[in-house]
């Protein structure tokens, strides 16, 4: 016959637990887009230069981009 120690059972089903909750919150990618879009809201309110920068930045890039395509001579 063998000797079960349930407070060891029902200690291990609880860690289980938290760690299976752990891990579905981890790969919840819906709830990890709205906090990192909720992080950056703040982010912009509070300093909004960088991204000014980054968005003039990246039109630039664009427009460069377009640019050289039209004015290269690669027919």
């Amino acid at each position: 016959m063998s000797y079960v120690d349930n407070d060891l059972v029902t200690r291990t089903r609880a860690e289980l637990e938290a760690t299976l909750d752990a891990i579905e919150d981890k790969l919840n990618v819906p709830k990890r887009v709205n906090e990192l879009a909720d992080k950056t809201k703040i982010a912009y309110e509070k300093n909004p230069i960088p991204f000014i920068v980054g968005a003039v930045a990246a039109a630039g890039a664009v427009v460069g981009l377009v640019a050289w395509a039209l004015i290269s001579g690669d027919d």
